[in-house]
């Protein structure tokens, strides 16, 4: 049974209606929108046009309503009351405030849980969620899809064509998902309409070990499929290895629920799509806002397909800026839908989560800003303008305080919209172009850390130190899905490809020999789309094109010297003893003394292959190694800065149309910066021409390049 017939309130996941259409039209209106979260329900009307007022004279001409209003938009159930909402838009409108609507279907009203308490998320552990946080639901729930359906539908019935509201969210952070025997079932059957037989479940997931066979299909657990490698350290540790989803321990097992869990998540967002789109003008926009990196079971290219455009809820969990490993999270976003996109939430100075709440710096909030501009960004949105009196997020930061009037992080926001506004024309229309694509698929994130082999690989700080490495060469770097075409990059990195298909394999051959260069990272091609070990060594299928292959990896106690080529450095964390085994097979770094079975091994292999040529890097290696393989492979395949040199520490961010190119620069280093410009460029922030800059921290220009 398919997912259309277990689901029958929403669409087919595949289904094409309502992807996209409004593709002819601009969201961002010509502009580059500022943006905040406002909560008109949760304050008397008359503090509105105080707040709206506020807003406007910041520059912000966009906010977002809605998502969390349910009881005050339907109060009981079928009594709907969309009066307030339709005020608070005009209101806007008046102010010069464009409207992004929430379906609040993320946080249900008390009256529906109490009359279909069903629809209540049941946890892992059996435990059936309460009301009074929010994401209490279950997403597969008939009963809370159809409410959902209705609520959409009248919102979009009242202002599908409100020429003020310009888009719409649909629900928020999709997030936990319910283990109720509902959920469970609809498992079984997703599974029995992807693989037809308990035969070839067993077969392809290797049951015969553990004596796993299924004899049945309601023999398959569903259980959570990914917690952090530390949650399940801390069960081990405690001495219940077995504690929570390592009960599931089949690796084919565990990624096929996750799997699941995007699917659902798409097929809960369509239902309100479909509905939505019913009813809406083509020129709104349809989106929701993802979590970047944060939620590790969520997979946005499915989830983000049917949508117009991606977003994503920007918070730094680094505390403060990490240009690489934020500008890696805006690139994974533009490439869920290969376009530009929305950051729908982003901290004003702090948020209230941390285990300490430190502020941005003074200026890190602009130059953030200016950061997700630079990679793709049409609209940044603060969350959230004002705390609510009460809640769970009363210490939140904020742009006016509780009273309503401005905290200190206001007028840098103020300078941000101030900036937007006499930038926003010339830079709105274009977009980051980039010659080097990086792969990246959440299922590879999860089939490593279900199976770490040592904690101390992270996987992030080997994505982002690659990432790091090749985007200073190039200053634009694209993320993209392994499924996506490979036409036009010079350059293709894949850091972490664990599983290879072999048709994947296949397209990244033919990519080599027809010109282009393919970096595999440590650990690539070790499985296939099941999880299951592939039958020939690393990397797979692309063996004989490397014309070499990995004879076994070593989880590293203590840093390993390398040297060659390269230059001399270390490996730490993780090392893969490389073989050659055809000509032409280049050894460009090898293991100094080791264990012995390293010592002097290749560490990283290249091969000319066809008309490109393929660079296997069998180590985690440190930054300055990265960073001479990234020059030597940039300097073959004829790619170079966008901008040209900068001191360390500025980012450069080019974007460009048919019309021209534009660059931001942020200076995210600790000191004042100065340097000349390859060539005289207009300032689009002061009017001036510029010939050489100084750039103090944070610091932020916008060039036209004429």
């Amino acid at each position: 049974m398919g997912i259309k017939k277990l689901l029958p309130l929403a669409a087919a996941l595949l289904c094409l209606a309502g992807a996209a259409s409004a593709a002819g039209t601009d969201p961002s209106r010509g502009q580059i929108l500022l943006g905040a979260a406002w909560y008109p329900e949760q304050w008397p009307q008359s503090q509105w046009d105080q707040d709206l007022a506020r807003m406007e004279a910041a520059h912000i001409t966009v906010a977002r309503i809605g998502e969390f209003a349910w009881s005050a938009m339907e109060p009981s159930e079928g009594a709907y009351d969309l009066d307030w909402l339709n005020t608070a838009i005009r209101k806007a409108e008046a102010h010069h405030i464009y409207i992004v609507l929430g379906t609040p279907t993320a946080a249900p009203p008390a009256w529906l849980t109490r009359k279909y308490p069903e629809t209540l998320r049941i946890d892992e552990n059996g435990k059936t969620a309460a009301h009074g946080n929010r994401q209490q639901f279950s997403f597969t729930n008939p009963r809370y899809r159809e409410l959902s359906r209705k609520i959409a539908g009248e919102m979009a019935k009242r202002f599908g064509n409100d020429p003020n509201v310009i888009g719409w969210q649909i629900d928020n952070e999709y997030c936990q998902l319910s283990y109720d025997p509902h959920t469970a079932n609809l498992f079984r059957g997703w599974l029995k309409d992807k693989y037809g037989s308990l035969d070839n479940i067993n077969n392809r997931w290797a049951t015969r070990y553990w004596s796993q066979t299924y004899d049945d299909w309601n023999e398959i657990p569903f259980a959570p499929a990914y917690h952090s490698p530390a949650e399940r350290l801390n069960w081990v540790w405690a001495g219940t290895p077995s504690a929570g989803p390592d009960s599931i321990n089949n690796p084919a097992l565990r990624l096929e629920a996750n799997r699941f869990g995007n699917v659902v998540w798409a097929d809960y967002q369509q239902n309100q799509l479909d509905e939505i789109r019913k009813h809406a003008s083509p020129g709104q926009f349809i989106t929701s806002n993802f979590l970047g990196f944060l939620l590790p079971a969520f997979d946005g290219y499915p989830v983000a397909k049917n949508l117009t455009l991606a977003a994503w809820d920007d918070y730094i969990v680094t505390g403060h800026a990490d240009p690489a490993y934020n500008g890696l999270q805006h690139d994974y976003t533009r490439g869920l839908k290969r376009r530009n996109f929305w950051v729908m939430e982003t901290q004003p100075a702090m948020v209230n989560w941390f285990a300490v709440n430190s502020s941005l710096d003074k200026g890190e909030t602009r130059a953030l800003a200016w950061e997700a501009v630079g990679h793709g960004a049409d609209a940044v949105s603060y969350w959230q303008w004002r705390s609510a009196l009460n809640g769970q997020e009363q210490y939140h930061g904020t742009l006016v305080g509780a009273d309503g009037s401005p905290v200190p992080v206001y007028d840098e926001v103020r300078q941000i919209g101030e900036e937007f506004a006499k930038a926003g024309k010339l830079i709105s229309g274009t977009g980051p172009v980039s010659k080097i694509a990086f792969l990246y698929a959440p299922e590879n994130r999860w089939a490593i850390d279900f199976q770490q082999h040592t904690a101390a690989y992270d996987q992030f700080a080997v994505l982002k130190n690659f990432y790091k490495a090749f985007r200073d060469v190039s200053q634009s770097v694209d993320v993209i899905n392994p499924a996506e075409s490979f036409d036009g990059y010079a350059v293709i990195v894949a850091p972490s490809l664990n599983m290879l298909p072999q048709e994947t394999a296949r397209r990244l051959a033919d990519y080599v020999r027809g010109g282009g260069r393919l970096v595999l990272g440590p650990r690539a091609a070790m499985k296939d789309e099941f999880n299951a070990l592939l039958p020939q060594r690393q990397p797979g299928w692309l063996a004989d094109a490397l014309g070499g292959r990995v004879e076994q990896f070593y989880a590293l106690e203590k840093a390993v010297p390398v040297s060659g080529e390269l230059g001399s450095g270390q490996a730490t964390v993780w090392a893969e003893q490389l073989s050659a085994s055809a000509a032409g097979a280049k050894t460009l770094l090898s293991y100094g003394k080791s264990n012995g079975w390293l010592d002097g091994a290749p560490a990283v292999l290249s091969r000319d292959y066809g008309k490109g040529g393929i660079t296997y890097i069998g180590a985690v290696l440190d930054d300055a190694l990265l960073a001479s393989l990234a020059r030597r492979l940039a300097g073959e395949s004829g790619v170079k800065p966008a901008f040209g040199p900068v001191p360390e520490g500025v980012e450069v961010c080019p974007r460009e149309s048919e019309n021209g190119r534009i660059f931001i620069l942020i200076n995210f280093g600790g000191d004042e910066a100065r340097f000349a410009l390859p060539r005289k460029m207009k300032s689009l922030l002061t009017g001036e021409d510029a010939a050489a800059l100084t750039l103090p921290r944070y610091g932020v220009v916008v060039l036209l390049d004429k």
